[in-house]
């Protein structure tokens, strides 16, 4: 009798596993996203992997619903981050020293490639870097890094960029290609593929910002008070966009066709050359890069020369890609590739 017993509820213990499992299984699924803002500085394929992420769903895939958000510069981003309106977006390393030196908490937790796709395209007449005195630059917004990265080579080539140049602040790399077509500037910082129309249409690459300047670019920025209060929602923003990463590296076709719909551009050679450069680019373990700065210390010591005495992991805390790392998240998303 007790055998049966025990039999029986052994039986409806089953039977009440197998019912209730699908009732668990929809309330997860029935669990609201999280809604986040995230900043996308400008439209170019730089800012790829928040468009691949998105149309992708990985953002929903870890609980989140991410609002795209194109906000124009650094300044402006960090200042949407401390007030709000963006959780998190790429801000320039300066920036964030800046702003931390000034009392804010940004922390810089990933940089996604450790180099600058942007150009400095010029009329045909300017050949020389002394060419440029004079004349006006349209750069995305002060303090953006475009505005910092042409400053200093510009520095470097013995001119000051304050009083040699004039910067005009236009928004995205089509509006810069624009202003330099109508003749409202004579030069503009220009990201691929952007830069690449305008060779075709007959401007020169007057500096090369990856070649002229070691700069990892397209970090990851949030607010300290984010992270003690809300590391799982940090945390799964960053395991999408690592994700992302990975899956723009798996995926070109689906890639070149997100960039061509954020872009508005079908031109398919300069998806492709787009997609083989940021492949090359993307960083599949995306530590903040702490060194190489010296362009980054000399250029904020010009504002705040306390700088100095800083060390560069004041600004950035590499903890949660190390987490991801270690536990074999990233290293799962690249098996069988």
């Amino acid at each position: 009798m007790k055998k049966l017993l025990s039999t029986f509820l052994l039986f409806a213990a089953f039977v009440a596993l197998i019912v209730l499992l699908p009732l668990v299984a929809a309330e997860a699924q029935d669990k609201p996203l999280k809604k986040i803002a995230w900043g996308v500085t400008s439209l170019s394929a730089s800012n790829w992997i928040p468009w691949i992420a998105k149309d992708a769903k990985i953002y929903e895939k870890h609980g989140l619903d991410v609002e795209l958000i194109l906000v124009k510069g650094s300044g402006q981003t960090s200042t949407a981050i401390l007030g709000g309106s963006l959780f998190g977006a790429p801000v320039a390393l300066p920036t964030v020293m800046l702003a931390d030196l000034g009392g804010a908490d940004l922390v810089n937790i990933a940089h996604t490639v450790p180099g600058v796709q942007s150009k400095l395209l010029v009329k045909q007449e300017i050949k020389r870097p002394e060419d440029m005195k004079g004349k006006r630059i349209a750069t995305s917004s002060l303090g953006s890094l475009g505005d910092f990265l042409f400053k200093y080579i510009i520095r470097k080539n013995g001119m000051d960029p304050m009083r040699d140049v004039t910067w005009l602040s236009i928004g995205t790399p089509p509006e810069r290609l624009q202003a330099l077509v109508s003749g409202n500037v004579d030069a503009a910082d220009l990201s691929y593929p952007t830069d690449a129309q305008a060779l075709r249409m007959g401007y020169r690459v007057l500096w090369d910002a990856r070649k002229e300047v070691v700069y990892p670019s397209m970090s990851v920025v949030t607010r300290r008070k984010s992270i003690q209060e809300d590391r799982d929602t940090v945390m799964r923003m960053l395991k999408a966009h690592i994700e992302g990463i990975a899956y723009f590296k798996a995926n070109k076709e689906f890639s070149k066709k997100v960039l061509s719909k954020y872009l508005r551009n079908n031109d398919q050679e300069l998806l492709e050359g787009s997609y083989e450069i940021f492949k090359q680019d993307f960083i599949s373990v995306p530590y903040p890069i702490m060194k190489g700065l010296e362009a980054t210390y000399e250029y904020v010591a010009t504002r705040r020369p306390e700088i100095r005495s800083r060390k560069p992991e004041e600004f950035m805390d590499p903890s949660l890609v190390a987490e991801l790392e270690k536990s074999g998240f990233i290293k799962k998303l690249y098996e069988g590739s």
